[in-house]
C-alpha cells in the first residue's frame, strides 16, 4: 500500500532485548526494524508525556499503529494540546495511535506507520488526519490484526 508520507525500507521484525544492540534505524524516528516483544512493548495506545523508546513504538507500528511525534525543545503548549486532541478522538473511536515527545528529529513534527513518515514544522490538522487514515492498521504492516 501506499500512502501520505516517505516510505522506508523495511528493516524486518526481529525481537530484542533490552539492552541488546542492533543496526541503527535508518529513520528518525524509526519506522519498521527490531523492537521489543512483550511484555516491554508495545505501549498503551494514547498520549504519553515522556519519550517512549524507538524499540517499543517500532511494536506499536507493527501492530498497525501510528506515532505522532513532537519536537519542543522549548515548550509548545498549543501543538502539543492540539496533537493531543487528534489522537484522543482518534483512539475514542479506536484507532491505534501513540503521541510522544520526540527531541531527536529535525522537525517539530513527525508522523511514523511502518515503512512510513511524514515531518513537518507546522500544525496541519487533515494532513494529519489523511496520515492517520491512509496507515492505521494498513495491510502494510506486519501484524495490523493485532491490537
Amino acid at each position: 500500500p501506499t500512502g501520505p508520507g516517505g516510505r522506508f525500507p523495511d528493516q524486518g521484525t526481529d525481537h530484542v532485548q533490552r539492552g541488546d544492540l542492533h543496526p541503527p534505524y535508518i529513520s528518525v524516528p524509526a519506522t519498521s526494524g527490531p523492537h521489543y516483544g512483550s511484555p516491554l512493548a508495545p505501549a498503551p495506545w494514547g498520549v504519553h508525556g515522556v519519550r517512549v523508546p524507538d524499540e517499543v513504538l517500532v511494536h506499536n507500528l507493527e501492530h498497525g499503529g501510528i506515532g505522532v511525534h513532537y519536537n519542543c525543545p522549548d515548550g509548545c503548549v498549543e501543538l502539543i494540546a492540539q496533537l493531543t486532541g487528534l489522537v484522543e478522538a482518534a483512539v475514542a473511536q479506536g484507532q491505534k495511535v501513540i503521541m510522544t515527545p520526540y527531541l531527536d528529529m529535525d522537525t517539530r513534527i513527525a508522523l511514523t506507520a511502518w515503512t512510513f513518515l511524514d515531518a513537518f514544522d507546522e500544525f496541519d490538522e487533515e494532513r494529519i488526519r489523511a496520515f492517520i487514515r491512509s496507515h492505521e492498521s494498513s495491510p502494510n504492516a506486519p501484524e495490523a490484526r493485532v491490537p
